[in-house]
This record gives C-alpha cells, sequence and structure tokens, in this order.
C-alpha cells in the first residue's frame, strides 16, 4: 500500500524476463523491489516494459519510498 510520506529518498528496483510468453525467468514483484531498495514504505510505484514481437520481453518495477 502506498503512503503519504513525503519525497520518496529511496528507489529500489526488480527486473524479470519471458520468452514466447511461455518462460517467465526473475522477480519482478514490488516485495523484491522493496527488498533490493532498502524500503519500508512505498510512496509510489513505476513500470517499465519492452517487448520484442510477442517473442521477448523484459519487465521492471521500480519502487519509491522511505
Amino acid at each position: 500500500t502506498a503512503t503519504d510520506e513525503g519525497p520518496a529518498t529511496k528507489t529500489g528496483e526488480a527486473e524479470c524476463s519471458s520468452y514466447f510468453g511461455m518462460v517467465a525467468l526473475g522477480d519482478c514483484s514490488i516485495d523484491s523491489a522493496k527488498r533490493n531498495g532498502k524500503i519500508e514504505k512505498v510512496t509510489h510505484v513505476d513500470w517499465q516494459a519492452h517487448n520484442i514481437l510477442g517473442i521477448i520481453g523484459r519487465y521492471r518495477v521500480i519502487v519509491h519510498g522511505n
């Protein structure tokens, strides 16, 4: 749950990939991004997706917080 804790001072990222829509590798969960950024309270979450013809997908979750 996002909180109203003022401006974010930390950022954490998590990435994963998908191949042929059948095989997924990595952990792009919000919990993983929080852990990577040592974030206790989330202020907001961004995400990015790059997909090549539905064959290869790369996904990134970016968590901001304190």
